[in-house]
C-alpha cells in the first residue's frame, strides 16, 4: 500500500515521491544519509529509542531527500501538486509550504519513529491538505473509535480525551526537535514554513482542544437526534 506525491513547479520540474506506508527502518539506508540525520543530532527530548539500535532518526532518514530537493524555494512559490491513494487522486495549486506540509505529516507519520507511529492510522486514510476542522474531526474520531474498541475489548477507555493530549503534548516535543534539525540544514524558509504550520496544529490539541471541539460543534451536532 502507498501513497505518491508528484510537485510541479512553474518551470514544470517535478519531484515525485512513492510512500510505502508499510516500511521498516533500514540500517544501510540510514548509514548514507546525511550528518543532520543521526539520531543524536538535535534528537527529540522524549525519544525512546537507543543509538545502539539506530544509529539515526528514522523519520528524520526517511524525510532528507523531500528538504534537501526544496531546499532554497521560497515557501510562497505556487506549485501544482497531485496526490494518489488507493481510494482517489487529488490535485491542487498550493504555496509550496501547503504542499510540504501534507507531504511531510504522511512520511513523518509512517516512519519507523514510535512516537509519530501514532498517527500511522491516519496516514492511511491521507487526506492531503486538510484544513484544521477537518484536521481536529478526524483525530478526535479516530481517538474516540479507538477507546470504543478498548471498551469492547476489556480495556479501560478514555471518554475525556485526556490520552489524546498527552499523545499530542509528546508530538509537540517531536516536532520542535524536528523544527530544529530542519532549521539547522535549510537555507530557504519552505521547509521550516511546512514545519511550523504542522506544528501550530499539533499544538492546538494540546493547548486549546476544547475551544477546538466547539469549532467542530456545528459539523456533528445538527441532526435532528443530536439535541439541537
Amino acid at each position: 500500500m502507498a501513497i505518491e506525491y508528484r510537485i510541479t513547479l512553474d518551470d514544470n520540474h517535478q519531484f515525485s515521491y512513492r510512500i510505502e506506508l508499510n516500511r521498516v527502518y533500514e540500517v544501510e539506508v540510514a548509514q548514507s544519509a546525511p550528518a543532520w540525520t543521526r539520531l543524536e543530532y538535535q534528537q527529540c527530548s522524549n525519544c525512546p529509542l537507543s543509538k545502539d539500535n539506530f544509529s539515526h532518526c528514522p523519520a528524520a532518514v526517511d524525510l532528507h531527500r523531500v528538504i534537501e530537493d526544496f531546499q532554497g524555494l521560497p515557501a510562497f512559490k505556487k506549485v501544482a501538486v497531485w496526490v494518489r491513494t488507493p481510494e482517489r487522486e487529488y490535485n491542487k495549486l498550493v504555496g509550496l509550504e501547503e504542499g510540504l506540509r501534507a507531504l511531510l505529516g504522511v512520511i513523518m507519520a509512517t516512519s519507523a519513529c514510535p512516537v509519530l507511529g501514532k498517527l500511522k492510522p491516519m496516514a492511511q486514510h491521507h487526506l492531503p491538505f486538510a484544513n484544521s476542522q477537518e484536521f481536529i474531526l478526524r483525530t478526535v474520531s479516530l481517538y474516540l473509535t479507538q477507546q470504543y474498541f478498548n471498551l469492547r475489548e476489556g480495556r479501560a477507555a478514555d471518554w475525556e480525551l485526556k490520552g489524546l493530549v498527552r499523545m499530542f503534548q509528546q508530538l509537540q516535543l517531536v516536532n520542535q526537535a524536528f523544527w530544529q534539525r530542519i532549521h539547522a540544514t535549510c537555507e530557504g524558509d519552505s521547509n521550516l514554513k511546512a514545519f511550523l504550520t504542522f506544528f501550530s496544529m499539533a499544538s492546538s490539541m494540546t493547548y486549546s482542544l476544547e475551544t477546538q471541539l466547539q469549532k467542530i460543534r456545528p459539523l456533528v451536532m445538527s441532526s435532528p437526534d443530536s439535541g439541537e
